[in-house]
């Protein structure tokens, strides 16, 4: 396994207790598509099953919010569901299984810093849910991510995460005599299937805070986050 870890696969999903029946589909979600511009032996990157494990996503977590917040409205379910799914989120996930060691990346992507990169973290944890959905089902990837979720959700509910950053830093400008923050795409990268967001907040423009994600409303949101962290407010 040519990775930044000493891990082997099996060592990862061994010590996840993912029990994986197929390590190819591990192999592969752990595969991102600069690894295959190096080394054409490898038949498939993780592109396919972050795709699915987006979906997979979706679903899982809705329908475990649903079971867990049996009083909650359709409204604030949508609204934790999105912080639970949105990239940072994933990415603290990824970060919290050590998945970045784990990834085969080509040598430039790995020189840069890939390894640490929220949205290069989150689309292999998505991979890595798809490919367990595939392994495991739906009842595998729910036993891998129930924990996560919960721990999650104290914390997004705790420190308020699940309200709309925007909404709440375009309060605090105009409670302070500024006009409506301005979201400027200071950079879009990746093909066009897939393309990566990067997005900065100004206002009177001063940029307050910096995003990235893989739509301009994504982006706009992590923008605004940061944001409102550095302003002690999230």
């Amino acid at each position: 396994m040519d990775s930044g870890s000493k891990e082997t696969p099996a060592e990862f999903s061994q010590r996840l207790n993912l029990e994986f029946n197929d390590l190819l589909l591990l192999n592969r979600a752990l595969t991102h598509r600069s690894y295959l511009n190096e080394h054409p032996e490898a038949l498939e990157d993780n592109e396919r099953l972050e795709f699915l494990g987006d979906a997979v996503l979706d679903f899982v977590v809705g329908a475990w919010l649903y079971n867990q917040f049996p009083e909650m409205p359709e409204g604030d379910l949508t609204r934790m569901r999105s912080a639970l799914v949105h990239t940072e989120q994933l990415a603290c996930f990824g970060r919290e299984i050590n998945l970045g060691p784990m990834l085969r990346l080509g040598r430039g992507e790995a020189q840069g810093g890939g390894r640490e990169r929220s949205a290069l973290l989150c689309d292999a944890f998505e991979a890595l849910i798809g490919a367990l959905y595939l392994d495991r089902g739906i009842d595998g990837v729910m036993r891998f991510i129930e924990p996560m979720l919960e721990r999650a959700s104290a914390d997004i509910l705790q420190n308020h995460k699940n309200q709309d950053p925007k909404s709440l830093f375009q309060e605090w400008a105009q409670s302070h005599g500024h006009p409506a923050p301005v979201y400027v795409t200071r950079n879009t990268s990746g093909p066009d299937h897939q393309k990566i967001f990067d997005v900065d907040v100004l206002v009177d423009g001063v940029v307050y805070g910096s995003g990235t994600g893989k739509s301009k409303q994504a982006a706009t949101k992590e923008a605004a986050a940061a944001a409102l962290a550095r302003l002690g407010i999230s």
